[in-house]
């Protein structure tokens, strides 16, 4: 096979479409099944059951390929990437994905793990709040800093990072926009977002009821945090944000009011667990000897 006829079969393996395989592959939907049927001939053999044209499925001998194919492939990708690096002058890239915008807030295990591994490149990327895991799983990057909690089986939370406050994001003009701080009670008496993400992970966020029982309304579906801020703008919902939000996405339409009575969100490194490395075990290992931080509250605004 082919290492580019792999990278297809695994994609569609993850995806179980060919048109997301074929957008995601940068290629058209005619070479990803080109692809899979030159492999299905050489096996003799279907590799995916497409009796149902909205979802293709896996079968037996597609699994028991796509199981084999995965590790061999990422371990030829690394080997790949430590030659690219090496001949660039360094040995090793760490990529770790952002979900909350405050990179700034961490300089100081960014900078400690830099000045422990100087030939070790240090990447932070953004991480979208959709799907928050994918991007590990994809392999688009190696830490993920989340909250918590995270319970997937194939993942690893690190040591602690950071843990923050909350603030209610709600437009300039609205009724609770004069407050010094506001409740859970008062939050829930306006429309939240909806986020496509795990439920309960969504819930260290955006609690599902207040400690009373009362239920948060969960409102549009949104993709991004522009989409959030765009609808708190337009009076549309509120939304719970951690604390540092209000000053890395400070704007003159939007007052961030502290939560007075809800626990402050732990952050952490996540990766998956068959892919930890060394680079990996070195950034664990810089936040545990260097502890977690506590974020101030913000001001209010």
């Amino acid at each position: 096979m082919e290492l580019r006829d792999i990278e297809i079969f695994l994609t569609l393996a993850e995806e179980l479409h060919f048109g997301r395989t074929a957008a995601r592959m940068h290629v058209s939907q005619a070479r990803v099944s080109q692809a899979i049927g030159r492999q299905e001939r050489r096996f003799g053999a279907a590799l995916f059951d497409r009796t149902n044209r909205r979802q293709i499925r896996l079968t037996p001998l597609g699994r028991q390929l796509r199981d084999d194919l995965r590790p061999v492939y990422e371990g030829l990708n690394a080997s790949l990437q430590r030659a690219r690096m090496h001949a660039q002058g360094d040995t090793a890239v760490l990529r770790v994905g952002m979900i909350p915008p405050n990179a700034h807030d961490l300089n100081r295990y960014w900078e400690t793990f830099r000045a422990r591994h100087p030939r070790w490149t240090l990447r932070i990327l953004y991480a979208p709040v959709t799907d928050p895991f994918a991007g590990l799983r994809r392999g688009d990057i190696d830490i993920l800093v989340s909250w918590l909690p995270v319970e997937e089986p194939d993942l690893t939370v690190g040591p602690p990072l950071y843990t923050v406050s909350r603030v209610l994001a709600v437009p300039v003009g609205h009724a609770l926009a004069r407050r010094g701080s506001v409740g859970q009670e008062e939050a829930a008496d306006f429309p939240h977002p909806t986020i496509e993400a795990p439920e309960y992970w969504i819930e260290g966020l955006l609690p599902t009821h207040t400690r009373r029982g009362r239920a948060l309304e969960r409102g549009l579906l949104v993709s991004n945090a522009d989409e959030v801020l765009a609808l708190i703008s337009g009076g549309e919902i509120v939304s719970l944000f951690p604390a540092h939000v209000s000053r890395y996405w400070d704007r003159p339409d939007i007052a961030y009011l502290p939560v007075r009575d809800m626990p402050a969100m732990a952050f952490a490194p996540v990766w998956r667990t068959e892919t930890e490395n060394d680079l990996i075990r070195a950034f664990a290992r810089t936040v545990r000897d260097l502890g977690p931080l506590t974020l101030s509250s913000p001001d209010r605004r």
